[in-house]
């Protein structure tokens, strides 16, 4: 039953972002109901998890996750609803007509979805709009990829036009970027993807991983943020695990902004280049709660408040001439689980693909004292709601066990 306070219902609370979310607009005053797929979820412990709820895991069982979801919205009068990963989010937008009329749902249309979604798409688009992208081809079989190989240096990136296949009910299939040395390589990894689904094969751009953040409507952005990353897990390049706040660069801003007014996007979204000596480079698009959310937080951008008032009480008017980028510079925090996977990654010296630009031994002992910097927030700690942080201590030391494990067992599976 509803007290009178508005009701948000985030998913996937194990997640830093989700944490994040909850604690934005549990301190506003606003009911936070709390949901993930396991039990052992740390956003569970949060204060301002004043709910818990319990869904299926949606790999699993993509029906039974929409099903539970659907019944907690009506059931508690729910006012919105923030799907915080992929795996939910492409459920939801599947089956968006259950909750028309019902709650307000942070996510985009279809179209605009799919933009974001298929690389290709998000590609052609950039072109379009004279956003600076990798030298790309389209791909679907081993051959055509082999024969267009030799317009390209070694190495060179495969990436699935799509990171996420939908499978009917069960669930959603992820797929990762991959990286070729040459042509023996190339037939390897293209063999993992024909007939799967669409392939860009892309050159390989050097350089520092960029996020221009921004909350839009339809296509206006009202708030901004930057970020570089610093550290990258898996460390040949992947999420970030520690990262820090940096002033709005024009020229990036300018480039995002092009891509958010074609889309005329409403809501979150993150634009992430690469750049490197040859200037910057889209690398993709993230229409979704994306990892690195708290740091601006912490850094004094509170993207879940401004995205619950705009969703729930309409944009502000007249829309301001320019988006909001006030915020702190200088201000880091890390994922805690994947920067140590970082360190021990570094120190040991595996990595996927040793052919790609990896950090020294001598950046991750550099680095390690700053695991105890005070001065480096962490994503799921704040003074005022200590226990998700707590309890994630245990649930690293048992991942990082396993993954010890089955790597020193050659299971495949590395640090």
């Amino acid at each position: 039953m509803k007290d009178g306070r508005s009701v948000v219902l985030v998913t996937d609370a194990d997640r830093g972002s989700a944490i994040a979310i909850m604690r934005s607009l549990g301190r506003r005053g606003w009911r936070v109901i709390a949901a993930d797929s396991s039990p052992h979820s740390v956003g569970f412990r949060s204060r301002y998890a004043a709910e818990r709820v319990l869904y299926p895991d949606p790999a699993q069982d993509a029906a039974g996750t929409v099903e539970t979801l659907s019944h907690v919205v009506r059931e508690r009068g729910v006012d919105l609803l923030i799907p915080v990963t992929d795996d939910v989010l492409l459920l939801l937008a599947k089956v968006r007509q259950q909750f028309a009329g019902v709650c307000r749902v942070a996510m985009p249309d279809d179209a605009q979805l799919a933009a974001v979604a298929d690389k290709g798409q998000t590609l052609a688009l950039a072109q379009q709009l004279g956003v600076p992208v990798p030298l790309s081809y389209p791909v679907q079989t081993v051959a055509e990829a082999h024969e267009i190989a030799g317009e390209l240096r070694w190495p060179v990136v495969v990436k699935p036009q799509r990171s996420r296949l939908q499978q009917g009910d069960s669930g959603v299939a992820v797929l990762e970027v991959a990286y070729a040395a040459s042509p023996t390589d190339l037939v390897r990894v293209m063999s993992r993807f024909e007939g799967r689904c669409p392939v860009l094969l892309q050159e390989y751009c050097a350089g520092v991983g960029h996020g221009v953040e921004l909350l839009a409507y339809e296509g206006q952005p009202l708030a901004a943020f930057q970020h570089k990353r610093l550290h990258e897990v898996p460390i040949t390049g992947g999420a970030s695990s520690l990262r820090q706040s940096v002033p709005l660069d024009p020229t990036l801003y300018e480039y995002s902004r092009r891509l958010v007014a074609a889309l005329k996007w409403t809501g979150l979204i993150m634009v992430e280049f690469k750049v490197g000596p040859g200037g910057p480079r889209l690398m993709e698009i993230n229409g979704r709660v994306w990892g690195s959310l708290p740091l601006a937080v912490f850094s004094g951008m509170d993207f879940p408040a401004r995205l619950a008032d705009l969703l729930v009480n309409g944009p502000p008017l007249p829309l301001p001439a320019a988006p909001d980028s006030s915020y702190r510079v200088g201000v880091k925090a890390r994922n805690l689980e994947k920067d140590i996977v970082w360190l021990l990654a570094v120190l040991a010296g595996r990595r996927r693909y040793p052919f790609l630009e990896a950090p020294k031994r001598w950046e991750a002992l550099t680095a390690l004292p700053g695991l105890f910097d005070p001065r480096v927030c962490s994503d799921t700690f704040a003074w005022d709601d200590p226990r998700p942080a707590l309890a994630e201590l245990p649930k690293i030391a048992r991942n990082l066990l396993r993954k010890w494990s089955k790597a020193s067992q050659g299971k495949g599976e590395t640090l």
